[in-house]
Parts: C-alpha cells; structure tokens; sequence
C-alpha cells in the first residue's frame, strides 16, 4: 500500500499573512484559498493549509527539503529581514548554520512562533548521527 503524505493545518493568528509569509520565504508561488484557508503548495504536491485560531496557539515544526541554490536564496530572505535563526531546534546556535549529514541546515520562526526548518539533505543520509 503506498502512503503520501497530503497537507497539515499550520493554526495562525491571520491565516493570509502566514502563508504569504511562508511562501515568501521558501520561494513558492502565492497561496490559494480553499474554503477556510490559505493554502501554500510545496513542489512534492504537499500542501500547507494556514486557518484562523483565537486564542493560544502552540507552536508547531515544519521542515523543509530544499536544494543548495534555494538554501542561499532562503538564508539571504531572512538575512534581509532581520530574521533570527539558529542551527539547532533548541535555538541555543544563534545565527548559525548546521551541516548534518553533508547538508546545511538551520531553523527559523514564523509570525506564530512555528519553528520553520529548512535541509538541503534528509536527516540519515549522510551517516550523521546526533
């Protein structure tokens, strides 16, 4: 049986300006809306589905796969903001970029305290181990 991972429901305060925000900074095209979201469409045919909740919202990971150029291209949108980002998920190497498995890495918040991850390679297939 093959399995495919569809879409997730990312909770935002202002659902548009987070799936602008997101497709902005990974270099996606603009995001559709279906019915109560914003949906932004990854190449993979994943889709990131951004609603509206009041109140609490707890913050989530998402991780991104992403080729060399598009890393550099993504690291030069949240150089040119200001954007906080760090080489690890605890947020401990700040302004620093990891190299797991051969790759780069590093980790970024969006408006909602979501912690954003983007990796040119998949965590394990360089043999890295943490």
């Amino acid at each position: 049986m093959a399995v495919d991972f569809n879409h997730t429901i990312v909770w935002s305060r202002d659902r548009s300006a987070s799936a602008a925000f997101l497709a902005e900074m990974l270099g996606l095209p603009a995001p559709s809306k279906f019915g109560p979201f914003d949906v932004v469409k990854t190449n993979n045919g994943v889709n990131v589905d951004f609603a509206e909740k009041a109140g609490e919202i707890s913050a989530q990971h998402y991780a991104f796969l992403v080729n060399e150029v598009e890393f550099d291209e993504i690291l030069s949108r949240i150089r040119a903001k200001g954007l906080p980002y760090w080489a690890d998920p605890a947020q401990q190497k700040d302004g620093e970029i990891n190299t797991h498995d051969g790759g780069r890495g590093l980790y970024f918040e969006d408006l909602n305290g979501h912690l954003l991850e983007i990796i040119t390679r998949p965590y394990g297939s360089g043999g890295w181990q943490p």
